[in-house]
């Protein structure tokens, strides 16, 4: 076990599992608060997209810009956005108060810009800190869904906090992340490459400015952009158009498998699962609410334990799981249909399984970029592969409103209306 962890840095490690925890529990807080921001007549996926378009967008267009912008500052303006947006939604008054739902919903906009930004941004700071850093990064994403559901939910009920005290309390928690890359993480491996970048353009301007000291140019060429500034202002839109062509390449093997396996497991759970009832007394629970957050529960169990592994496992072949897992989704959609299993302890596996499935391909997606990729080509291509988780989502949120609807009209044509109970 020693052996296994050697040359692993704790201060790294500390700081990328806080980064992952801190980047996603917001977003689980606040899928977890749904019902309770917009109440029960509106869509609960109208919460989901509002969570998840933003950031979707923002990893799409970001990575071809945001290395302009240094990690400093991007923290600062992650963990300003992502407070002001928990203090938005927090502050306004609840639906049963009159309150604004479109309010709530732009503080979940702000939320979602900083959790898509930080995520591609906390990628591509793994090509500084080696492989530990990416493992502390997936098992830290993973623990977000367990203790940010678990969090709220332990709030809310066994501690009795309200709704708007549990929210406004979260809304501290991008502090960690501040204290995380400004005091824990060692920032010497940035502070490096910065300089050797900057050490590298001097060398280039030099080596352009020289012929123009030596007298060697003709006064009407000395203005065709071999400077150092028009050097760079031409050197922007060939990086940009290296980076497109980088971004097709990571399609099939990197972008396609993970997009899958969100569409997967996210239709699942948002469409599939609330309707994978039992009667309640072949069930362990007394109420059928209670169904849904079993299996939610199961499930960040598996991510959780998954996104922990490269360590100790890795897969090479993403393609695989990402089809076992649309396998999942047809087996329940057929569970949902027509009632073919004898057991509600039969979904919980398969709920544990399907978290172990997403978890695997998400953390071995990026494991695979960091060993296969180029190192000049990794810091963008960890960065620009993230759109494909909520890609995924986004396509699954739109999936599932019309597929929760179906499936539960279709039980409740046969008799099966426990779906209208919850």
């Amino acid at each position: 076990m020693r052996q296994l962890f050697a040359g692993a840095s704790p201060r790294v490690c500390v700081a990328f599992w806080l980064f992952g925890l801190i980047n996603n529990v917001l977003y689980v807080i606040i899928l977890s608060a749904a019902l309770d921001l917009v109440g029960p007549g509106i869509p609960k996926g109208v919460v989901l997209l509002a969570d998840v378009i933003p950031s979707f967008i923002t990893k799409l267009v970001a990575p071809y810009f945001i290395h302009l912008v240094p990690y400093e500052a991007r923290i600062l303006i992650f963990a300003a956005l992502s407070a002001g947006g928990m203090l938005i939604i927090s502050i306004t008054p609840s639906y049963v108060d009159g309150g604004s739902t479109s309010t709530k919903l732009f503080g979940v906009l702000l939320a979602s810009l900083s959790s898509g930004g930080g995520e591609l941004s906390f990628l591509g700071l793994v090509h500084y800190y080696g492989p530990f850093s990416l493992a502390a990064w997936g098992s830290g994403t993973g623990g977000a869904g367990l203790i940010g559901a678990g969090a709220y939910a332990l709030a809310t009920t066994s501690l009795g906090l309200s709704v708007k005290a549990t929210l406004l309390s979260s809304a501290f928690l991008p502090v960690i992340m501040l204290v995380s890359f400004f005091t824990i993480l060692p920032l010497e491996p940035i502070r490096h490459s910065r300089r050797t970048v900057q050490v590298k353009d001097d060398d280039e301007a030099s080596a352009n400015a020289a012929p123009e000291r030596e007298g060697l140019l003709a006064p009407e060429d000395q203005d065709l952009g071999t400077g150092p500034s028009s050097h760079k202002k031409a050197k922007a839109p060939a990086q940009f158009k290296q980076n497109l062509l980088r971004a097709r390449s990571l399609f099939f093997p990197y972008m396609l498998p993970l997009l899958l396996v969100y569409i997967a497991e996210y239709t699942i759970n948002q469409g599939v699962a609330p309707t994978l009832l039992f009667p309640l007394d072949e069930s362990p629970f007394k109420h059928y609410r209670a169904f849904y957050p079993t299996y939610n529960a199961i499930y960040q169990v598996g991510v959780f334990i998954s996104r922990s592994s490269t360590p100790f496992f890795r897969i090479h072949d993403l393609y695989l799981p990402s089809m076992l897992q649309v396998v999942n989704l047809v087996l329940l959609i057929v569970q949902s249909l027509f009632d073919i299993f004898p057991s509600v302890y039969i979904v919980f596996a398969i709920m544990f399984w399907e978290g172990l499935l997403g978890g695997l391909v998400y953390v071995n997606t990026f494991a695979e970029i960091r060993d296969r990729v180029d190192k000049k080509d990794r810091e963008f291509s960890l960065s620009a592969t993230t759109v494909s988780d909520s890609g995924g989502i986004c396509i699954a949120g739109f999936i599932s409103m019309a597929m929760e609807v179906w499936l539960c009209n279709w039980q409740v044509s046969g008799g099966r209306d426990w779906c209208r109970r919850l």
